[in-house]
């Protein structure tokens, strides 16, 4: 039984973060230098991403062939992320009110980091011609070679549109694709045998460089943050679940490998891949899959929405500044838009943070170094709501256009719990 445990992917990075974590404490220094360890593996990830959208995208385009389901797909998908993103600010806006979590603290006695990056590209706010523009890429191989997602999912969608228009003629390369995908999704199989190291590396480092001690003055701002994220998950995702007919916890299980390395190494695109084929797995068609999960990563960040709400409310609260019902509105309406408009973008939390203050005007833009140091604990939970948030809505949408196979969802349960009795995660993409 203990030979099965240790083969259990939830097992080995479950002990991987908690491994992590001592080291991290005990000995800093050494986590310090697990960075690049931790960055390798993510490295790995990134490098069939790009390739396995494409790919979805269009092999489930050209299957699909009706291009208003194509449409009506894309149309509903926006709809429900604006509703439940817009949800999430609003519910962030809430409970930050009632806890007030800055209230006492003295901003000039607080740890502050370096923010003039971030401020330098956010303190003008979003350039929005230019986010529309950068959506169309000038070299497609440049898209590709940047791991650009909007860029990508662009181009393919239009390969993929071409692709279903050619009909008969466009069949040899569409099973010439549907083959390549079963080769970079081998190749994502290998690379998440990894994945207990990578969770360990991360880690390690978060906690070395970090540390434990810088989390004391904010903790009320973390405890604040996490409380609104399991509300949101188990209350608002929980009745989207029920009314649409399936069970969040059940859904939960099947994803739990998924939550746990985005827990280790604090970004949801490492499993990028692996939710795309466990979404077709549980039922939703790969056009569905291929639409919605990297249009969500750009759009449907729920946990991101959560914290940047409750973050210019805390900051607001630190230097005194009482935000009127108005003003409060005005933060959800530039948060609908700004939280988009850094899609994609290194620091984009930050930079939406710095758009947003600097639309208000009325808190300072140097606030945000506050945040600096307890925003690696929080990004963990960004992630996983985020990743928790982009499955839902791809099974919300896979049933409301009728591309979902309850027959595959059950399979799919069957497959988790037989192997889970033999101690072993489950493959990515099955040949099916």
């Amino acid at each position: 039984m203990k030979k099965r445990i240790y083969k259990n992917l939830t097992f080995q990075v479950l002990a991987a973060i908690v491994l992590g974590v001592l080291l991290g404490l005990i000995w800093p220094n050494i986590g310090k230098e697990m960075k690049p360890v931790g960055d390798t593996f993510i490295n790995a990830v990134k490098m069939v991403i790009a390739p396995i959208i494409f790919l979805t995208i269009v092999l489930g385009i050209a299957k699909m062939g009706d291009m208003k389901k194509v449409g009506k797909v894309g149309g509903k998908a926006f709809i429900y992320f604006e509703v439940v993103t817009t949800l999430a600010l609003v519910i962030g806006l809430i409970v930050v009110n009632i806890v007030k979590p800055g209230a006492g603290l003295n901003f000039s006695e607080l740890e502050k980091g370096d923010v003039s990056q971030y401020t330098e590209n956010g303190g003008q706010g979003i350039n929005w011609i230019e986010f529309v523009t950068h959506i169309v890429p000038s070299n497609m191989v440049d898209a590709f070679a940047k791991g650009d997602i909007l860029q990508v999912l662009f181009f393919s969608v239009l390969f993929g549109v071409a692709l279903a228009s050619l009909g008969k003629k466009g069949e040899p390369i569409i099973d010439f694709l549907d083959r390549v995908s079963l080769v970079f999704f081998k190749i994502i199989g290998y690379v998440m045998k990894a994945a207990p190291i990578g969770a360990f590396a991360a880690m390690a480092y978060t906690i070395g460089h970090f540390g434990l001690t810088s989390l004391v003055p904010l903790a009320k701002l973390m405890f604040s943050v996490y409380t609104t994220m399991f509300i949101f998950i188990f209350v608002v995702l929980n009745i989207i679940c029920k009314m649409n007919g399936f069970s969040l916890w059940n859904y939960l299980k099947f994803i739990k490998d998924e939550i746990l390395i985005v827990l280790g190494t604090s970004s949801s695109e490492s499993v990028l891949p692996r939710m795309m084929d466990k979404m077709e797995r549980y039922g939703a068609s790969k056009s569905v899959v291929g639409l919605v999960i990297p249009t969500g990563y750009s759009f449907n960040l729920d946990g991101t929405s959560i914290y940047l709400s409750m973050a210019v409310v805390f900051l607001a609260q630190v230097f005194g500044v009482d935000l009127s019902i108005g003003q409060q509105i005005t933060i959800i309406l530039v948060l609908m838009l700004t939280s988009k408009g850094a899609a994609g973008v290194t620091g984009s939390g930050f930079i939406v943070l710095a758009s947003t203050l600097a639309a208000l005007q009325v808190i300072p833009l140097e606030g945000l170094a506050l945040l600096l140091g307890v925003d690696r604990f929080m990004s963990e939970g960004r992630a996983i709501v985020n990743l928790i948030g982009n499955g839902i809505a791809t099974i919300v949408v896979a049933k409301s256009v009728g591309e979902f196979d309850e027959t595959k969802r059950e399979e799919a349960f069957t497959e988790m719990v037989k192997l889970k009795k033999l101690g072993r995660a489950p493959i990515a993409n099955p040949e099916n």
